[in-house]
């Protein structure tokens, strides 16, 4: 998806910038976007958050190795 789509999610679901991120929980954030749209949302998604949230808390630094999504599976 592109990055306006991932935008409009998180701004449905309560972020609407990266400072809103800092300290949030994935795992809420994935639960009010599945809340929101009213369906399934695949588990990918919550990985997304997970990435997400942690570039928001290290000022736009990831780990190394977790600059993907896929890299955030349980």
């Amino acid at each position: 998806m592109s990055a306006r789509i991932w935008h409009s999610i998180l701004i449905n679901a309560g972020y609407p910038t990266i400072e809103s991120l800092k300290g949030q929980d994935p795992e809420d954030i994935y639960r009010k976007d599945r809340a929101f749209q009213g369906c399934h949302v695949d588990r990918c998604v919550l990985y997304v958050y997970r990435l997400a949230v942690s570039y928001a808390d290290n000022g736009g630094d990831l780990p190394e190795g977790k600059g993907n999504w896929c890299n955030w599976k349980d």
